[in-house]
């Protein structure tokens, strides 16, 4: 069977068992079992936090980890709450924030940790560096907010690949861990469906994606029509007991996402609803 039969069939499925309709509004949560599938704002970079919104409730889901270009970090703290509760009223949950690269100094890395508690984030999505890792567990303690180090692929020397950000965190607190980026982990030559496998408990958030190709220059596609193993991954996800988000970071077509964002989520609904029956 051709792997666009595979994803027909899925897709077939979620119509079936009536998954991917809205329950009560345009943001319900409707995605089966315990994964929390999301939206990365970096997804809807091109526009306003109120444009954004309107996009992430289109796409009908309360998850969001939310990008700077959304919630500007020199903002005063009267206007983060203003951002943070504009996302609230509109049903959204703010599960995370970044991707936020962390300096070494402490005084700045403090700052970024205000910022986050600020903005309701439980969670920073981030980029610290090997020589600041030990202070940003010190604050990760103070402030009861979880990192996840975002692996960025064979460009980034720090971390390429989730094994790279794996030997650093595992024997941090276990509020230290893993977000897997997909995209990053196929370019830099690791298997993402084995890497959730070895991340396991330290797996705190994903970013997931679709590519054409496994080349380290290989253009993004929508979820679904590249060769990231989607229902592999999701498989994984489920047996490792994950209940974190999956959060679409849709890093084409800039300046008109939302119908790839859609197609992107379709398919994953489908993948999920298929698994679940």
């Amino acid at each position: 069977m051709s792997f666009q039969l595979n994803r027909r069939g899925f897709l077939a499925a979620a119509g079936m068992a009536g998954f991917g309709m809205p329950a009560s509004g345009p943001a319900a949560e409707t995605d089966p079992g315990t994964f929390k599938l999301g939206v990365a704002s970096y997804s809807l970079r091109e526009y306003s936090r109120a444009l954004a919104i309107h996009c992430i409730k289109e796409l009908r889901t309360p998850y969001v980890s939310v990008k700077e270009f959304h919630l500007p970090y020199r903002s005063s703290p009267e206007e983060l709450e203003k951002g943070r509760k504009e996302f609230e009223r509109a049903g959204l949950k703010i599960m995370s924030g970044g991707n936020i690269s962390l300096p070494n100094e402490p005084d700045d890395i403090r700052r970024y940790f205000v910022y986050a508690k600020a903005c309701g984030m439980p969670m920073m999505v981030c980029a610290p560096t090997h020589r600041n890792i030990a202070t940003i567990e010190k604050f990760v303690k103070e402030y009861d907010i979880r990192i996840a180090i975002h692996n960025h692929g064979p460009e980034d020397k720090e971390y390429p690949t989730p094994q790279s950000v794996l030997e650093v965190v595992r024997n941090l607190d276990p509020r230290c861990g893993l977000c897997m980026d997909v995209g990053h982990t196929i370019r830099a030559g690791a298997d993402p469906v084995a890497s959730i496998a070895e991340a396991g408990s330290r797996l705190l958030d994903m970013h997931i994606k679709d590519l054409r190709s496994s080349d380290p220059h290989a253009e993004g596609c929508d979820v679904g029509e590249g060769i990231v193993p989607i229902p592999g991954i999701f498989k994984q996800l489920q047996k490792i007991g994950y209940t974190g988000c999956v959060n679409l970071e849709y890093e084409i077509n800039g300046d008109n996402p939302l119908p790839g964002m859609q197609n992107s989520f379709s398919y994953m609904r489908g993948v999920l609803a298929g698994l679940k029956g």
